[in-house]
């Protein structure tokens, strides 16, 4: 039998250890987990470098980076629960709204896509402009990607039908290669170094260049934020002392990189990011580093643009009403830029 004197001992722990525990949202030791559309890709540098700066750390918080070849992979593992938060390409928020699912850029990491479009050298003599792509396939990191959502408007915005155009889901990196080496794709949209990469061995030639923000305004008519860290809307209310300390964590990092030289970023990062070749990575660094914003701001402008580009072909878009009100917000990198370290 348990005497009363024990039981109200035990009792007494247990109102400590419930007293002494903090809320969910305010644990410091909570890991965070966040899904990045290809950690290696450059446009998306500053969630690596952010980690191997100990930002996080430095904000008390445990996260933990992970990677999908594919924007729209990312997506599907934040709708799921799965991740707390995603490094990926903004129009995803704008995409999610008209089916129903709310999420928003809670700090909008590049005003370009910093993605190329290349054709394969043998086919560059038959492939002038994106209106000679009618029959041919060409590659996309993943169906519904950014990269699928850029090259179907450039077809529709060149005159072809979106059955005139095969897109196929062919990652970046390796497998773009790959893809494009062995014929299965006659070209394809990707990012640095995988661009560099097929420029040095003459495989692919550069059809369209979105890494900076005038060449962009030129083929999608305005400037196009891109790369963002974007959160479930239910999540930033419920957790915003979280969402408050990641803003922090990506303003202090974009501020570095707008300090900072390429090879200076390029010492930070991990040395298989360099695809082997540690000088054309820095040039590639150097070349795009003007896409990435210096504060975190979504740029004014840039809303509308994605929303026009993505309802230019996109049935779930075209005549929705979409309130690109609550696809972003300014709040947490407002006051992060107020007490940023400089």
């Amino acid at each position: 039998m348990i005497r009363i004197g024990t039981l109200a001992l035990l009792a007494a722990c247990l109102a400590l250890a419930i007293t002494t525990v903090p809320p969910t949202s305010a644990r410091a030791a909570d890991k965070i987990r966040i899904m990045v559309g290809g950690v290696e890709k450059q446009i998306y540098l500053p969630a690596k470098l952010a980690e191997q700066l100990g930002y996080f750390r430095d904000e008390g918080l445990d996260v933990e980076l992970l990677t999908e070849p594919a924007g729209v992979d990312a997506e599907d593992e934040l709708l799921a629960g799965a991740v707390q938060g995603v490094v990926g390409f903004y129009d995803h928020t704008i995409d999610l709204q008209s089916k129903g699912k709310f999420v928003e850029s809670i700090v909008q990491l590049s005003q370009a896509p910093g993605e190329v479009e290349l054709v394969a050298s043998k086919e560059a003599n038959t492939i002038k402009s994106p209106a000679d792509w009618k029959g041919k396939t060409l590659g996309v990191t993943g169906l519904g990607s950014s990269t699928n959502f850029l090259t179907q408007y450039i077809a529709v915005k060149n005159g072809l039908k979106p059955g005139d155009v095969t897109s196929l889901p062919v990652g970046a990196g390796n497998t773009f290669i790959a893809a494009l080496q062995q014929g299965k794709i006659d070209g394809g949209m990707t990012t640095e170094p995988t661009v560099s990469r097929l420029l040095r061995t003459g495989d692919a030639k550069v059809l369209i260049d979105l890494r900076t923000d005038e060449s962009t305004r030129r083929v999608l008519g305005g400037t196009y934020p891109a790369a963002s860290f974007y959160m479930q809307t239910s999540y930033v209310e419920s957790h915003r002392d979280v969402a408050q300390k990641l803003a922090n964590v990506f303003v202090r990092t974009l501020r570095y990189i707008a300090s900072h030289s390429a090879a200076q970023i390029a010492d930070k990062m991990p040395s298989d990011y360099y695809a082997g070749d540690k000088t054309m990575y820095i040039k590639a660094l150097n070349d795009g580093k003007r896409m990435f914003t210096t504060d975190g701001r979504m740029p004014p402008s840039g809303p509308k643009t994605v929303l026009a580009v993505l309802a230019a072909f996109s049935r779930s878009v075209k005549g929705k009403n979409i309130d690109l009100s609550r696809t972003y917000t300014t709040e947490f990198v407002t006051a992060a830029n107020k007490t940023a370290v400089r």
